[in-house]
Formats: structure tokens, C-alpha cells, sequence
């Protein structure tokens, strides 16, 4: 086995609560025995979520497979497959051991002009017991986080939308009282707004999207392009969400504002109009 397999395993979770974050954000927190080998420092922590198929209770994930487990699910039946998701982690606690996990929900809602997908429907109905399985660090310091500003930043800015929600939230609480952070985070509800507890010295600026909004740029471009930022020597950006409205900032802090491309992580959460078994056929 590589080394960069031992640094990720699979955990067997329960779920122990659920908590309504906004009307479509829930915090799904886990536990188990495994969670003892769960290791990881925080931040952005990237995390492979697997729920069970519609109308099943256990996610048939071919742990026994070792290594070539992908292999083995992608051949097993569609009817016990199951739903494979990506997550980002949004707390870790000991004594007990829980971990939080941030769902967006779309679709649920009654007359939703698209369905929810399986693993909105999944979140939007978990109830305590209901079982998973995940991929997660074993040791903390690991290649599935990606915010890594270095020691002598002095200035942090940060966009994200609901995906990237927990990450960026996790990021700001952990940085270094009284670190410049400029920060926009899109929500498409007000209600979705969360309060920000960070010792960072920290402008945080949520934009609330328009309803009808389905195309073009993120909201923050306009708000980011006429923004006067502090005076920073050792900027550091971090931009996590759609990948084309993604895309279309890291182009403004490279191009426009001349930060050094490789200060900036960029991270492709999702893709409008793709479902993330089609990403996976893409990137395959």
C-alpha cells in the first residue's frame, strides 16, 4: 500500500443529530468508533461521502476491496451502488469523538422546478442512526487540504458560495488573531447567512444572489473588482465554490490584481448543469 493510501481510510459513521442551518443548509453530525483514526487539521479538509442507494439503509461500499475499491464500486448494480459525494469537513471533536458535515439542499422544497438529487434528499431526511461510510484522513497534515497560506501572509481574501461554506467558515475560525482577511461569501437566501466567530481581523461580506440568477459572473466579481484592499506585500487567496465562477476570479487576482498565481488556490466544488457522477465520467 502507498504512502498516500495509508494517509486516507474508510470510517463506519452513524449519524447522531441533525441541526437546520437555513432552508437549505442542514449540519449532519457523525460518530463511531473509527472516528478515534480520524485525524486531520481542519481547514478545507476534502472528505469522499458514500449514502446508501434510494431505498436502502446500509451504503454497499466494497471496503473489503482495499486499494481497487473504486474498481468495485463503479461494477457493482445500480440498485445497491452507493451515492458517492464530496464534502468538505466542517468540525472535528473529541471526547466524543463527532465530526460535523455542511449539506446544501436543492430540490427538496415542494414544486422545485429540479428534483433533489439523492444526496440532498438523503440529508434533508437523516435521522439519527441512519448509517454511512467515508473517506477521510488518517493523519492530519494530508494532500486533501488545500488552505495553506504561508507564515508570513498579510493579507488573506476568500470567496465562496454555499458549497464552500464550511471550508471557508473553518478556515477563518482557525487564523491567527488579528490576520487581514477579506472575505465575500454568496448565499442564495438570506436566511442562509451565518454568524463568523474568528480572532482574525476580518471584513467578512455576504451577498445574498438573485432568484432568477442561473448564469454569468459571481456576485462578488463586481463588489471584488471596485474593492480597495489593505496594502499586502505577501497576499494569499482562496477562492472555493462553481468551478466557472471559480475560474473567472482566480483570473481577476491573477490578471487584474497581480498576485503571484501560485498564492492563489482554487478549488472546483461543483460545475452548473452536472451532476457529480457526470464530473467523474469527465474527469475519468
Amino acid at each position: 500500500m502507498t504512502a498516500d493510501a495509508l494517509a486516507f481510510r474508510f470510517f463506519s459513521l452513524h449519524v447522531v443529530r441533525t441541526k437546520a442551518l437555513g432552508p437549505s443548509l442542514v449540519r449532519v453530525t457523525f460518530a463511531g468508533d473509527d472516528l478515534a483514526h480520524f485525524h486531520s487539521d481542519g481547514l478545507d479538509q476534502s472528505l469522499s461521502l458514500f449514502l446508501p442507494a434510494p431505498g436502502r439503509t446500509e451504503p454497499g461500499v466494497p471496503v473489503e476491496a482495499g486499494e481497487n475499491w473504486y474498481q468495485a464500486w463503479r461494477e457493482q448494480p445500480d440498485e445497491t451502488r452507493a451515492v458517492m459525494r464530496s464534502y468538505t469537513l466542517r468540525a472535528l471533536r473529541r471526547e466524543p469523538d463527532e465530526i460535523d458535515i455542511d449539506f446544501v439542499l436543492h430540490g427538496v422544497e415542494p414544486g422545485a422546478a429540479v428534483p433533489a438529487g439523492p444526496a440532498s434528499r438523503w440529508a434533508a431526511d437523516a435521522k439519527a442512526g441512519d448509517r454511512v461510510q467515508l473517506i477521510g484522513p488518517a493523519v492530519a497534515d494530508n494532500r486533501a487540504i488545500r488552505f495553506r497560506p504561508a507564515e508570513d501572509t498579510d493579507l488573506v481574501l476568500m470567496w465562496g458560495d454555499e458549497t464552500a461554506l464550511p471550508a471557508l467558515l473553518a478556515c477563518l475560525e482557525a487564523l491567527p488573531a488579528g490576520t487581514p482577511v477579506r472575505a465575500w461569501l454568496e448565499v442564495e437566501d438570506a436566511r442562509n447567512i451565518q454568524d463568523v466567530e474568528t480572532e482574525a481581523d476580518a471584513s467578512v461580506t455576504w451577498l445574498v444572489r438573485d432568484a432568477s440568477d442561473a448564469e454569468g459572473s459571481p456576485m462578488a466579481l463586481g463588489p471584488i473588482k471596485t474593492a480597495e484592499l489593505p496594502a499586502a506585500e505577501r497576499p494569499y487567496v482562496w477562492i472555493a465554490g462553481e468551478s466557472s465562477r471559480v475560474k473567472e476570479l482566480r483570473r481577476h487576482f491573477v490578471g487584474e490584481r497581480g498576485i503571484d498565481r501560485r498564492q492563489v488556490t482554487f478549488v472546483g466544488y461543483w460545475r452548473r448543469g452536472l451532476t457529480e457522477e457526470q464530473l467523474r465520467e469527465q474527469e475519468e
